[in-house]
């Protein structure tokens, strides 16, 4: 809805706005670190919950950049029918224009899920050693002094990209066809 928003309405706020959204893409994760951690515990989100919000701020940037991008090429005749139909610009966006971002809206889903499923280094830093993502989960299987237990490693590694796969495979068919259905005019 914010890139729908940033798209459609043309003035300096949204223009900041959006460049503030592709400045969040370019400032690496190791930049802001340290002070995001201490915010994160200040503020008590070091919790799996307070993960989740650190990550709708995280992925947002990469999420407003790609829907601005689709909705641009969405006509705008189809939205002012819509209007001239009776609806309000909340139904325009939910009834029209939403499901016209179905592909790219499938392809942020896919992007963000690969990220956060493999992520190790930002639930590492917040949520400590009470809560364990998988991630983590497989580096803790590592004994000291480098012994590794192959057989329980390996069994944790099948089990934990089982999900991801299944997820990517359910969501691949809609990609396809929003990528065949840009590509014939008329």
């Amino acid at each position: 809805m914010t890139a729908w928003y940033i798209v459609r309405v043309k003035n300096k706020f949204t223009k900041v706005l959006y460049y503030i959204f592709v400045f969040s893409m370019i400032v690496p994760f190791q930049m802001v670190m340290f002070t995001m951690t201490k915010t994160v515990a200040d503020l008590g989100l070091d919790k799996p919950w307070g993960l989740i919000i650190v990550y709708l701020g995280f992925g947002a940037g990469l999420a407003v950049f790609m829907f601005c991008g689709f909705v641009k090429s969405v006509p705008l005749e189809v939205e002012e029918a819509a209007m001239i139909d009776g609806c309000n610009p909340l139904q325009t966006f939910f009834y029209v224009v939403f499901p016209i971002m179905k592909p790219t809206a499938i392809t942020v889903a896919i992007l963000d899920a690969m990220w956060i499923w493999n992520d190790y280094l930002l639930p590492y830093l917040l949520i400590g050693s009470e809560y364990k993502t998988i991630p983590i989960a497989v580096q803790y299987l590592r004994g000291g002094y480098g012994s590794v237990d192959m057989g329980a490693m390996m069994a944790m590694l099948v089990l934990s990209i089982i999900p991801i796969v299944v997820f990517y495979l359910s969501c691949q068919k809609y990609i396809i066809k929003g990528i065949v259905a840009g590509a014939v005019k008329g």
